[in-house]
């Protein structure tokens, strides 16, 4: 992707806080409730996650928790921005709005420990949940998502690439994905075994010899680690997976254009080129398939010409 398409996304993920932001900071100053036809705005505190998710945890470790996975959350937006074909604007830009409302939530954790919500919608004797305006944007975010996966359908999966599977070299990909998810666990090991040591000898020397007290807070670490480093051990084996299908499907798309021209087929002015998707490697071999195919060309033609020239001669 450009530098100007990433600019243009990360202005899109930071405005997208920003209006979050400075509509929770407004709210926090609601007294009393306020009634708009059917918007009504109310403020609360929720100090759960998403439908009460983490609620069991200790509050530090809440928060530290879901500050992470904001974090988390952050790194693999960029994976993902990487992976999506740079003329899917739309596509990338509607992800920047989904994230952009999942890290204002995870913003107002770090800040006050828990999310600031004040709207609610209330319709023929119905009321919503209590919602806020980041609530709103994912929702946002996820139907222009759909939208425009629908509508770049094409783009994203060229009806004219014969490679309609993730798996075309598997054992490559497979040792590729491994070995990315391999190292990444390693890394993810040594933090674990670096933060959590620090945590146990930071509560020991706070509370001193008190075990209950220690495994409180240890055990739910412990826990909660293990779970995001499996997450985390799924993405990076999708995301190896994705990048050697970027490196591998160029070599099958180049190998079968090969084999059909060894065949016969192609061989005409109007036979159809090597097309490589938008993201691939070795962008190069379209200009390479392309020699080939007209040297490949002007050879049967000249077998054409010497076959019709003996032809007349025996005549």
């Amino acid at each position: 992707m450009k530098r100007k398409d990433w600019l243009v996304v990360a202005i899109i993920l930071l405005v997208t806080i920003i209006v979050d932001q400075l509509t929770k900071s407004w709210a926090s100053g609601l007294s009393t409730e306020q009634n708009y036809g059917f918007i009504k705005l109310i403020l609360v505190h929720n100090h759960g996650a998403m439908l009460g998710l983490f609620s069991e945890l200790p509050a530090l470790l809440r928060i530290v928790t879901l500050s992470t996975s904001g974090i988390f959350i952050l790194c693999i937006y960029s994976l993902i921005q990487y992976i999506i074909p740079r003329r899917v604007l739309g596509l990338r830009l509607s992800l920047s709005i989904l994230i952009g409302g999942i890290l204002g939530n995870v913003l107002d954790r770090i800040f006050y420990g828990y999310v600031i919500d004040f709207i609610s919608v209330q319709l023929f004797g119905w009321q919503s949940p209590i919602w806020n305006v980041a609530d709103i944007i994912q929702w946002v975010g996820y139907i222009f998502m759909v939208y425009y996966l629908l509508k770049h359908s094409e783009s994203l999966w060229p009806d004219q690439n014969e490679r309609k599977t993730f798996w075309v070299n598997r054992k490559f990909q497979i040792k590729h994905s491994v070995f990315f998810t391999v190292t990444g666990l390693f890394l993810t090991l040594i933090s674990l075994v670096f933060s959590y040591t620090y945590l146990k000898v930071t509560i020991e020397e706070l509370v001193g010899n008190n075990p209950a007290l220690v495994e409180k807070f240890t055990k739910p670490f412990l826990i909660t680690y293990i779970v995001l480093a499996l997450i985390f051990a799924i993405i990076l084996f999708t995301v190896g997976k994705l990048i050697s299908h970027r490196i591998a499907g160029p070599l099958y798309a180049f190998e079968r254009f090969l084999k059909d021209i060894l065949d016969g087929k192609g061989l005409t002015k109007t036979g159809a080129a090597l097309t490589l998707r938008t993201n691939d490697d070795f962008k190069h071999l379209e200009d390479l398939a392309e020699q080939v195919r007209k040297k490949m060309l002007k050879i049967n033609e000249q077998k054409t010409v010497l076959v019709a020239e003996y032809t007349d001669d025996e005549t």
